[in-house]
C-alpha cells in the first residue's frame, strides 16, 4: 500500500497578491459555543447568554460573542494560510458589518494584499491579507486585516512521526 502524503500547507513563496482563497470548512454557530467562549473570556455581557434578555434588545436574541466569530474565521483560515506560520504580527481594520447569531453558518476567504522578505530573518516572509466572514446568505459578519510571519520553502520545521 502507498502512504500519501497530506496537506503540508504554503510557505512564503506560495503567496502571490491578489490570490483569493475560499477556506473550504463552513461552522455552524452553536449556543454552547457563545456560553463558553463568553464565560472563558470572562465576558460578562447577557447578550450573549442570556436568552431572556437578549429577547428584549433590538436583535430579539443571544448575539455571537464576536471575539468568538474573530477567532473562529481566523481558523477557518489557517488550513489556507498559516499552516506553516511562525507567527500572527496582527489583527488590523476588524469591522463587524452585520451581526451573527446562534445557528447561522460561517464561511470565509482570503485576499492575499501584500508580500514582503522579512528585513530580519531570512528564513521567512511576511504576508498580509485581508479576510471575509459571511454567514448562510453570504451577508458579511466580520472582516479584517491579518499580517503573518510564515516559512520559506525549505525551512518548514520537520514533523515526527514517531
Amino acid at each position: 500500500m502507498a502512504v500519501k502524503e497530506g496537506w503540508t500547507g504554503r510557505v512564503f513563496e506560495d503567496f502571490t497578491v491578489g490570490d483569493v482563497y475560499e477556506h473550504p470548512l463552513g461552522r455552524t454557530l452553536l449556543a454552547a459555543d457563545n456560553v463558553w467562549f463568553s464565560c472563558l473570556t470572562m465576558n460578562t455581557n447577557p447578550i450573549h447568554f442570556d436568552a431572556e434578555y437578549a429577547s428584549r434588545t433590538e436583535f430579539g436574541k443571544p448575539l455571537m460573542n464576536s471575539c468568538f466569530t474573530l477567532a473562529l474565521v481566523t481558523g477557518q483560515s489557517v488550513t489556507d494560510l498559516t499552516q506553516n506560520a511562525v507567527a500572527n504580527l496582527g489583527w488590523d481594520d476588524v469591522r463587524l458589518p452585520h451581526p451573527a447569531f446562534e445557528g447561522d453558518t460561517i464561511y470565509a476567504r482570503s485576499e492575499v494584499l501584500e508580500t514582503r522578505e522579512s528585513k530580519s530573518r531570512p528564513n521567512v516572509g511576511i504576508v498580509r491579507v485581508k479576510t471575509t466572514g459571511v454567514n448562510q446568505r453570504g451577508t458579511p459578519v466580520i472582516e479584517f486585516k491579518r499580517t503573518f510571519m510564515v516559512w520559506k520553502r525549505g525551512h518548514v520545521p520537520a514533523v515526527s512521526r514517531g
